[in-house]
């Protein structure tokens, strides 16, 4: 039995632009911030409009009516998806776990730190970085 808020055709819509959302500008301010956060360096003005675009396209998202749907629970939600009992079959194995990791500390895995900010350079990605 299909869900009867699906529609049984795809049903398009011509997006009215003047909905969504600009592109906030995007100045050195913003990349040196999205840069510390995210751990992710845009290197050129090449990588600007790529973010300026990514934007956009987020934007075209706030378009979507989601009205009357409920959220999903599963991307399987139209199969029985079945749980197994929680019991231990193979235990006794802390080396041969542990052995997998490059590196260790008590019996822990040591992961490569992920909020430290990188380090900081000058760089000027033109003075016209700007969103659309």
């Amino acid at each position: 039995m299909k869900d009867k808020t699906v529609p049984k055709t795809p049903k398009w819509e011509e997006v009215d632009h003047t909905r969504i959302p600009n592109v906030p500008h995007i100045d050195q301010e913003m990349i040196n911030h999205l840069e510390r956060v995210s751990l992710v360096e845009f290197n050129n003005q090449a990588g600007i409009e790529r973010l300026s675009k990514a934007i956009e396209s987020a934007n075209k998202l706030h378009m979507v009516n989601t009205d009357g749907i409920e959220p999903m629970e599963s991307v399987l939600e139209d199969r029985m998806l079945y749980l197994r009992e929680d019991k231990v079959t193979d235990g006794r194995c802390k080396q041969e776990v542990l052995s997998n990791a490059v590196k260790t500390i008590e019996d822990y895995f040591v992961a490569p730190p992920g909020n430290i900010p990188l380090k900081t350079k000058e760089r000027d990605y033109g003075s016209n970085s700007k969103g659309s």
